[in-house]
């Protein structure tokens, strides 16, 4: 279990830096949207299977997760081995299940959620899980 500070700042954002190795060794980072869920201590993030981030965490699963306060002085960073849900193949399909609850985490209530579903297989979306290994980082009194 990560320390409750950086919990609490991964829950009270929904934008972070996903890093991940690519091939060469140097680092890829992307800014991604996240949801966190406190009590798996799990950070989810929706990617198109054909992502440059996908193909590195199939390689290799090591990633880091970067987030900032709003005034960029507080942050955390969370070390973790990724796991990869199926991509999405059916509109009702375990993975459009978890992109959906991703979404409700991370945006609310969508306006039309059969069009969502079918946009989930059309994109070829999976669900990248990063499980809270390890963080650290600095987290100022609110």
């Amino acid at each position: 279990m990560i320390e409750d500070r950086f919990a609490g700042l991964l829950a009270r954002r929904r934008q972070g830096v996903l890093v991940t190795r690519r091939s060469n060794g140097w680092p890829q980072l992307s800014n991604v949207l996240y949801g966190w869920d406190p009590e798996e201590q799990i950070i989810r993030i929706s990617v198109t299977d054909d992502r440059a981030k996908t193909r590195n965490l199939r390689r290799d699963p090591q990633a880091s997760f970067h987030v900032a306060s709003d005034d960029f002085w507080s942050y955390v960073v969370v070390d973790g081995h990724a796991v990869l849900s199926e991509v999405a193949k059916d509109p009702h399909d375990a993975a459009v299940e978890e992109l959906a609850g991703l979404y409700r985490s991370v945006q609310g209530e969508h306006p039309d959620w059969d069009d969502f579903r079918a946009a989930m297989v059309r994109d070829k979306r999976l669900v990248i899980r990063v499980p809270a290994e390890r963080a650290y980082g600095l987290v100022r009194p609110t």
